[in-house]
Parts: C-alpha cells; structure tokens; sequence
C-alpha cells in the first residue's frame, strides 16, 4: 500500500512539472500571443542577422534558392491573405546594413559576393569590380551604381507579417545572407521597384522571371509572410517561365 501512494504521488507531480512547462511554452492566447520567429540562417542565433556570405548553386544568382519544382509546391502552400496595415511601419525598424565582421556590413558582403574581381579596400569597400544586374541586365563598374535589393521588401514583409516581430527578427530578415533576400541591382531597377509584390512590378528581363520568382517564394515560406491573390498568380506565371 505505501509503494502504491508512492508512485501516485510521482505521477501527480509529474503531471504538475508538465503543466507548468505548458504555460512558459505556448500557453499566451489571443493578441497576447506571440507569432512564431522566422528561421534563424544557418550557423547563427535566432537574434542576430545572418553571419555567413553563403554561395549560389551552380546556375543561381542567389544562395538558398529552391528549385523551380519545390518553389511550386512551397508556393501552393503559403497562406493567402489581404495585404496588412502600413500602420507603424518604419525602415528604421528593419536595422541595416548589420556589421559583419572584418570592417564589412552586409552591403559590402553582398557587393563581394555577386561581383566579379571585386577588390576593396581596407575599410572593406568596393572600390572596383564588375557586377550584372539581374532585373535589367544592365553591366556595372561601378559599386555606386548598385543598390542592394531585398528580394522581398520590408514594406511587403510587414505587410505580410514581419508587423508582429520583435525587432532581432527584423533585423535578421533585413540581413539575411543564407536565404535568396538580398541582391545587388542597378539603383535604378531598385528604385523602379519600390516596396511593390511581383504582381504589380516584374523585372524588365524577362529571362530573370524564372529566378526571382524562386527567390520571392523561398524567402516568404522561409518566414512564413502571407501572399495575396494576384501575388500568388504572378509568381506562378514566372515560375512557368523555369525549364522544364
């Protein structure tokens, strides 16, 4: 008799352990609850930006693409929803450019990385090198020229809803180095595009379709953002311009 209260007593405070770990998990409910953090690139914490300049697949212009097969099935996948509020949103709550290391931000990073004999400087600047644009095809000389692109912009990411991330997530998808969101473009492709969703703005070059519709949808099911109707349409007309 005295063993069999005794195992009862270990699973009534087994059951109690269990409860308390249930409130310091998910246990906030409603507009108290926090939305799930995007994911954290790989080799780095959850709170600080991407740390690692990844390469291109052979045939990308962009690391961690997914292919045009497994874009499409990521793309059926995303929720589709109205776009959100503007209310609140401000730039400088997506901090960039983020130190790197080395006297290098992310731009400079990125300016090495889609380059080609780039060479810089001690202060880790571009000072020459030759860069493609992907949207216009247009050929650079000139690191002033170029602008870095977020493949989704940070307007649409709060739209679709980085609105309710803490600001180390912001921060992180601003910089992303391991996901398809950053790309160096002519200022004027950039500017040309704003903060606008591929239904109301494509790259000039056609032949360009097929990847930034793989990189827009990679990165908005890496973070879980929402896609809009005509959104959704537009990036599955581009990812039918994909060979085969």
């Amino acid at each position: 008799m005295g063993r069999q209260i005794r195992v009862r007593g270990a699973a009534l405070a087994a059951s109690a352990l269990l409860a308390v770990a249930g409130c310091s998990g998910t246990g906030t409910t409603g507009k108290d609850a926090k939305p799930p953090a995007p994911p954290a690139p790989a080799g780095t914490s959850p709170s600080v930006p991407g740390g690692t300049d990844g390469k291109p697949a052979a045939g990308d212009v962009l690391p961690g693409m997914a292919d045009a097969g497994t874009a499409r099935t990521r793309l059926a996948a995303l929720k589709v929803a109205p776009p959100g509020t503007m209310a609140g949103y401000s730039r400088a709550k997506f901090t960039h450019w983020a130190e790197q290391g080395n006297k290098c931000d992310t731009r400079e990073v990125v300016l090495k990385r889609d380059g080609k004999d780039v060479v810089q400087d001690s202060e880790c600047k571009a000072v020459s090198g030759t860069w493609r644009s992907l949207y216009d095809g247009t050929v650079v000389t000139d690191a002033s020229k170029m602008d870095i692109d977020h493949i989704v912009p940070l307007a649409e990411g709060w739209r679709s809803g980085a609105a309710g991330w803490d600001a180390a997530q912001r921060k992180a998808f601003a910089n992303d180095l391991t996901h398809p969101q950053l790309l160096s473009v002519t200022a004027a492709a950039n500017r040309s595009k704003g903060d606008q969703s591929p239904d109301l703005w494509q790259p000039p070059d056609k032949s360009s379709w097929c990847q930034y519709g793989r990189a827009w949808t990679t990165v908005k099911s890496a973070y879980g953002l929402t896609v809009t109707e005509p959104e959704k349409k537009m990036l599955s007309t581009m990812l039918d311009t994909c060979a085969a």
